[in-house]
Formats: C-alpha cells, sequence, structure tokens
C-alpha cells in the first residue's frame, strides 16, 4: 500500500531487489523466446492461418476436457498465466504452451498435488 507520500513503504534495498528480480524474470523470457525461435524459425512465405477465438472460449473448451473436476478447477488459473504471457511470444510459442496445457488436462493419470502427499 502507498503511503501519503507516495513511498510504497520499501526500502531502497527492497526496491533493488524487485526490480533486479523483474529485470531477471524478463531476461529469462527473452531467452526461452530466442531458443524457441531458434528452433521453430518463423515459415517464410507465411503459411494459411487458423480460425480465430478468444480466451473464453478456450477456456470454456478445456474445462469441459479436462479428464478430472480438479484439472477443471486448474484451467482458469493455467489459461491466465498463458495469456498475461502471450502478448510477448510468438502465436507458435503460445499455441505449444495451450497444446502442453491440453496434454495435461486430457491425462486422466495426472494428479496434481499427489506427490506433494507422498513426500509430507
Amino acid at each position: 500500500m502507498k503511503h501519503w507520500n507516495g513511498e510504497d513503504g520499501r526500502t531502497d534495498d527492497g526496491r533493488a531487489a524487485a526490480n533486479r528480480a523483474a529485470v531477471n524474470r524478463a531476461i529469462h523470457l527473452r531467452r526461452e523466446i530466442e531458443a524457441f525461435e531458434a528452433r521453430w524459425p518463423t515459415p517464410s512465405p507465411p503459411a494459411a492461418s487458423m480460425p480465430g477465438f478468444c480466451w473464453s472460449q478456450l477456456e470454456r473448451q478445456l474445462t469441459d476436457l479436462a479428464a478430472t473436476p480438479t484439472q477443471a478447477d486448474m484451467v482458469p488459473h493455467l489459461i491466465s498465466a498463458t495469456r498475461k504471457l502471450a502478448a510477448f511470444k510468438p502465436p507458435e510459442m503460445v499455441m505449444r504452451e495451450i497444446l502442453c496445457i491440453t496434454w495435461v488436462l486430457l491425462d486422466e493419470n495426472f494428479h496434481p498435488g499427489e506427490a506433494d502427499e507422498q513426500m509430507a
């Protein structure tokens, strides 16, 4: 929460650490994108586009396809995270992430949290 004088309560060291963390995340994302583009360069000439759809339609369909109610509950969180970074990534990279999410949601043997329970 911001103080009356516009300060957010963090010390200079706290702000610097937060800024370093944000820069590190941006650098990591850039490296991921560069590696992806090196592996799968943009086709030339561009191929025909896929039909368009919106994020809410994707979320609705993935929720319906999910193998279990627990996996269906994961959909909004997974799509939200994907959507937030989609503007910074090449479309094919976003498509790959959507395919990976779909794979997890259709896997009847995937049980989130099960490994944590076994370790406890």
